[in-house]
């Protein structure tokens, strides 16, 4: 018998364990959301927009289940609200035109699905225009781990983080100069401009951290509205790479992987074992990635044992 089980503040979930256990029966996972138009921090320095989010932060929370697990969602869109606004899963199989549907301020929306296929998907705002939805925070992502959890092609990592890489437009950008790129002006990395980037912000506080020769998975979304993602770590070859994150679709040995809009693949990293290393996991177009678009993986034996695990796998 199904068994409920709710997330927390963050909505993420303990599948991972599950992932490393094997089968088990499905469960229905409570999803609860609340839509915000807020200002939020959008760099390293304090600067700050308005934007419009899911749960008060870009990217949303993270939603991890398993693979056969029902995702009992509900979304409120707050009172406070000047816009309707929706959600769209791109893990679920539903009706764009009922499930997706927008909502006005002060109402709310319910549904549910089956989560059948393993990987990493975006989730993101549909009500019109989405270009300005999606541009201005509301996105986010779902992990569906696979119901046959680690195996040889798809090896347990020591670390995993979730990089959402999406666009920063200047302040007042209308819904249609967004969707044609016009006062585009930068690349957030889970929300901010150089988020995990001391190198080329001194702002920055923040890296991703492994100890030496440690598996390094990264989920990345693209949430840019019209900008493919080249993706590469600078110093590193992609030991693995798994597109939409399904185990079925995995490369060897990826140097740089092109991450069209609206997509997720999964990527593995190994850095040397015998030295302190670092690597610039980077969106290789230039244009984004001296707009933002660079985190800093450390690799040294001082490495905090709790990042890359948990909650601390999307680091706010």
């Amino acid at each position: 018998m199904s068994c409920l089980r709710t997330l927390s503040n963050t909505l993420f979930a303990t599948a991972l364990a599950v992932a490393a256990t094997g089968s088990v029966s499905a469960k229905t996972v409570k999803v609860n959301l609340t839509v915000i138009e807020k200002e939020i921090v959008i760099d390293n320095k304090g600067t700050k927009q308005q934007m419009w989010t899911y749960d008060g932060t870009v990217p949303g929370p993270i939603v991890r289940v398993k693979q056969g697990d029902t995702v009992d969602f509900s979304m409120l869109n707050d009172k406070a609200n000047q816009n309707s606004h929706s959600m769209d899963f791109h893990a679920a199989i539903v009706d764009v035109l009922d499930e997706f549907s927008e909502i006005k301020p002060g109402e709310s929306k319910h549904f549910s699905f089956k989560a059948e296929h393993p990987g990493v998907f975006i989730y993101h705002c549909g009500a019109n225009s989405m270009a300005e939805h999606i541009s201005r925070g509301m996105y986010g992502v779902i992990i569906v781990d696979p119901k046959d959890g680690y195996t040889k092609d798809f090896p347990k990592p020591d670390r995993e983080y979730v990089l959402v890489h999406g666009d920063l437009f200047k302040a007042g950008t209308s819904a249609q100069d967004r969707a044609m790129d016009r006062n585009w002006s930068g690349v957030l990395v889970n929300g901010k401009v150089f988020h995990y980037d001391p190198v080329h912000d001194p702002n920055a506080s923040m890296t991703l951290e492994a100890k030496p020769g440690e598996r390094v998975r990264i989920y990345f979304v693209n949430a840019m509205i019209n900008g493919t993602a080249a993706f590469h770590p600078i110093a590193g070859i992609w030991d693995r790479v798994w597109d939409n994150g399904n185990p079925k679709n995995v490369r060897y040995s990826m140097q740089t992987v092109a991450v069209p809009p609206a997509h997720a693949m999964t990527f593995d990293i190994v850095p040397p074992a015998n030295r302190p290393t670092n690597n610039a996991i980077v969106d290789h177009r230039m244009k984004h990635a001296l707009t933002g678009g660079i985190s800093v993986l450390t690799t040294h034996d001082g490495a905090n044992p709790e990042m890359g695990k948990g909650k601390l796998i999307l680091l706010r």
